[in-house]
């Protein structure tokens, strides 16, 4: 008998999903409801956030453009989305007594995507979030009576340490337990002193609880079948349900925004590396066939399947590829209230780097605050540049390093599709990219639905953008000449200096005569 497609399997299933809510969550969700529609039941676990109950959090579901093309087709289609409240970082997920009853008998597939992303977490907050968090999600399901299959989705530079990811589990230098009984034992202080040492080459507590929540979820393997995905740096939708749609400033889009706006001058960055990079439509079409992949396969296996979600060499792409691109479409599409032409640069050399800094974002940022503080308004730019430059000594990390990620797993789950599911749920198929076209849907994405711009204001925005580039460049043109002038200055004074000093050597050594 063959295997049914990804639609047929989920016919019927009830399903969980964390992280619902996020970029990648929602975009799961969305697939699903739109390419599968005959599963019966989605359950997003959700806590009130900011006085905002579960309830109405689904609601706003319906505001999203993402989920516009699937109600054209489907008004009724968030009625299989059931919230029900509660976080993985509490015991049993934080689920009523009936809840728990629910998932347990109902429910057969899990998506776990629930983490912590925020790069400056503290070591206890990180281990709360995304290591303790895991394995309350591990503990819950391991009670499922029917689970058919569970997908963590971790990250793919979960490893710091290694240069070659390879898709297999790896034994963390530091035990998790020893990690989890530090938290909870030490205060704030005390684990703050430790924190390098336990980190290792790990840039951030982000990672490193990547690494410790992977090798819980290996332990997990011999009860439940289970499967990871690492996913690379995830970025806006190539196609599905449209181009560029994205609602998350992480990483790259971030970096692009402040670019846009004029406030970002410099990175460190080497152009040469890759830019491990993968749109959220296929990261999400790959950690579906992983789950309908992990079905097919013995419910319990000695090596726990895991999958890279990067593009690799199948479409490499380098850091100044994404730039010189990115910066044509900043011109196509510029941002509202740029106070700057978006005309930044990636450098390899700290103190150069340092410089276009000092003088080209710090300095104006004093500058524009004094001037809103003499007009009696409200200062904020030192305080965004003090962001950009923390966010940028985090992401240098992982742009002035490159890995390898050999993704012959993750590539493979396509090849097992039938020729539709090939289709609608596109993996390396879609590859290579059009970069060209695919920037220019970045960069209106992030405009349109990260920053809420219309694209109505576009014209006035472009008017302006010429204007800014010829203040620029006259600004640039002086920077230089002042430059010029003070190095003259300099090696005229020292000249200067030398000659007084020849000539005092030769008067006195005629009066010693």
């Amino acid at each position: 008998m063959a295997d049914p497609g990804i639609p047929e399997f989920f016919e019927g299933r009830d399903v969980l999903v964390t992280g619902a809510t996020g970029f990648m969550g929602k975009v799961l969700v969305e697939k699903l409801l739109r390419c599968c529609p005959g599963v019966r039941t989605i359950y997003i676990l959700v806590r009130a956030k900011r006085g905002v109950a579960p309830n109405a959090r689904l609601e706003a579901f319906s505001k999203i453009a993402l989920f516009e093309p699937l109600l054209k087709q489907n008004p009724k289609a968030l009625q299989k989305v059931v919230p029900l409240e509660g976080q993985v970082n509490a015991v049993n997920m934080g689920l009523s007594e009936k809840d728990q009853q629910l998932i347990v008998d109902t429910v057969s597939v899990v998506f776990h995507l629930a983490a912590s992303l925020d790069w400056r977490s503290s070591l206890k907050r990180a281990v709360t979030d995304n290591t303790v968090g895991t394995r309350n999600v591990m503990d819950f399901c391991s009670r499922i009576r029917n689970l058919t299959a569970l997908a963590y989705t971790s990250t793919a530079f979960c490893q710091c340490e290694e240069d070659v990811l390879e898709e297999r589990t790896y034994k963390p230098r530091v035990d998790p337990e020893i990690v989890l009984e530090l938290c909870e034992k030490l205060d704030e202080e005390a684990l703050q002193a430790m924190t390098p040492g336990l980190l290792g080459r790990h840039p951030n507590c982000y990672t490193f609880t990547k690494a410790l929540s992977e090798a819980i979820v290996a332990d997990y393997g011999s009860k439940m079948p289970i499967c990871i995905i690492r996913p690379g740096i995830v970025v806006p939708a190539l196609k599905d349900p449209f181009p560029g749609w994205v609602d998350s400033l992480n990483g790259p889009m971030g970096v692009l925004v402040a670019s846009g706006k004029g406030v970002l001058r410099s990175m460190m960055c080497n152009e040469k590396y890759a830019a491990e990079v993968i749109p959220v439509d296929i990261c999400i079409n790959l950690i579906i066939a992983a789950v309908h992949k992990r079905f097919q396969q013995p419910k319990i296996m000695s090596d726990m399947p895991v999958y890279n979600a990067c593009t690799g060499t199948q479409d490499r792409t380098t850091w100044r590829e994404v730039l010189q691109l990115g910066h044509k479409k900043l011109i196509k599409y510029p941002f509202e209230w740029a106070i700057w032409y978006p005309d930044g640069n990636i450098r390899t050399n700290w103190y150069t780097h340092t410089l276009i800094v000092f003088f080209f974002q710090t300095l104006p940022a004093y500058f524009i605050d004094f001037i809103f503080l003499c007009l009696f308004m409200e200062r904020f730019m030192v305080r965004v540049q003090s962001k950009i430059n923390s966010g940028n000594e985090l992401l240098a990390f992982f742009t002035m390093r490159e890995w390898k990620f050999p993704n012959d797993n993750g590539w493979s789950l396509w090849k097992g599709l039938n020729p539709r599911d090939q289709e609608t749920f596109f993996i390396n198929n879609v590859l290579p990219v059009d970069k060209d076209a695919y920037l220019d849907s970045c960069v209106f994405g992030a405009r349109t639905y990260c920053m809420k711009e219309p694209v109505s204001s576009l014209k006035a925005c472009r008017r302006r953008i010429k204007v800014q580039y010829v203040v620029h460049r006259a600004c640039v043109a002086l920077f230089y000449m002042w430059c010029v002038y003070i190095a003259v200055r300099v090696l005229s004074w020292l000249a200067g200096d030398s000659v007084k000093g020849l000539m005092a050597e030769s008067v006195d050594d005629r009066l010693s005569l």
